[in-house]
């Protein structure tokens, strides 16, 4: 399993830094070397943490391995995102945090490159968010009337790259563009995909980002995954001391920049 670590721990959560290429928990095409297998090595206590443990407990039988779920998981990443992930490691935290993230009452920032040059210098996305009824795994801007949910994307540019040289396409060939812009974005409501779909839909997708990119699709040389980064939460804990958390840059998103920086006229 990729190197998982720990930025921050108390007797109440863990503050994990998350590498790109490795799922939070299980799913039908993912059931081992996720996040969760990870967690429960390290805490076995924390097995009996979440939203079905009373469930579990009544059951009054041994857990088995489909019986784990999502251990103290309160929020998530993208497979392919990098960044800070929080856990409960205990139930009162498990429900007091995710009803902070329910509520809207943690800051969560992200650094996202971006395809072309965004205009202005900061700005906000509010447009609600639904399952694509062609793609399964895609969250579209707009949808039936009744399914689509409230999302709301704040976003300022921290760094501009003008275009140059030759690109690669999702095929693989050259194609001409209009640089990329490097933002910290930060979504007030927590839909899945919500800040890859908004992006995409004011026509500045996250630069390599297959299933969002479209036509517009671009990738800096030497980078293999989409450039989305879950930088910083900011909240109060139950101790009531406020707790601001950072997780590094990836290396391959700090050495994409780089050589954008270098190579930008």
């Amino acid at each position: 399993m990729q190197d998982i670590s720990i930025i921050y721990e108390t007797k109440d959560f863990l503050a994990l830094s998350k590498p790109a290429g490795i799922v939070v928990h299980h799913d039908a095409q993912h059931t081992s070397g996720t996040v969760v297998d990870w967690l429960l090595e390290k805490y076995p206590e924390i097995r009996g943490v979440g939203e079905d443990v009373g469930h579990r407990m009544s059951n009054r039988r041994p857990m088995s391995r489909e019986d784990i779920g999502r251990p103290g998981i309160v929020h998530r990443l993208d497979k392919d995102t990098s960044g800070i992930l929080l856990v409960a490691k205990n139930q009162r935290a498990y429900e007091y945090l995710k009803k902070l993230f329910q509520d809207g009452d943690i800051t969560k920032k992200y650094f996202a490159l971006v395809v072309g040059n965004i205009k202005n210098d900061s700005g906000v996305i509010n447009a609600p968010i639904a399952r694509s009824t062609k793609y399964f795994e895609k969250r579209v801007v707009g949808g039936k009337q009744g399914r689509a949910r409230e999302a709301r994307t704040e976003y300022r540019v921290l760094e501009r790259f003008p275009a140059f040289g030759d690109p690669i396409s999702k095929y693989g060939d050259r194609i001409s563009v209009s640089g990329y812009t490097l933002l910290e974005v930060s979504p007030k409501t927590g839909r899945t995909h919500q800040i890859r779909s908004h992006l995409a839909h004011i026509g500045h997708p996250v630069a390599c980002d297959k299933l969002y990119g479209g036509k517009l699709y671009q990738c800096p040389a030497n980078l293999a995954r989409q450039f989305l980064h879950a930088h910083s939460l900011s909240f109060a804990g139950l101790d009531g001391a406020k707790y601001e958390i950072e997780a590094p840059l990836a290396e391959d998103l700090s050495s994409a920049l780089e050589s954008l920086r270098t190579q930008s006229p």
